[in-house]
């Protein structure tokens, strides 16, 4: 599975690979493959809040910027000067 392009776009390869690799399969889901209404995306939402409020899931920060500066931000991203989470602060 791959998630987004952030890498760029997947090199082309011969699916017969994944075969002999042992019956593995690629799959390029979107969010509208799980989720197809506004209500279910509020549902989905509200459950995911709610584990990671509970302390389920931990979600580390790694870096922050003011909303004023959301386009260094969106640099810094395109540059790969970041990893992993990121928040914009209002």
């Amino acid at each position: 599975m791959t998630f987004g392009n952030a890498s760029g776009p997947v090199e082309p390869f011969a699916p017969g690979l994944l075969a002999q690799k042992g019956s593995l399969f690629m799959t390029r889901p979107t969010l509208g493959n799980y989720i197809a209404t506004p209500q279910e995306l509020k549902e989905c939402a509200e459950a995911l809040f709610a584990i990671v409020q509970g302390n389920k899931v931990v979600i580390n920060v790694n870096q922050s910027y003011p909303l004023e500066e959301a386009a260094r931000a969106h640099s810094d991203l395109e540059a790969r000067r970041t990893s992993g989470t990121t928040l914009l602060i209002p």
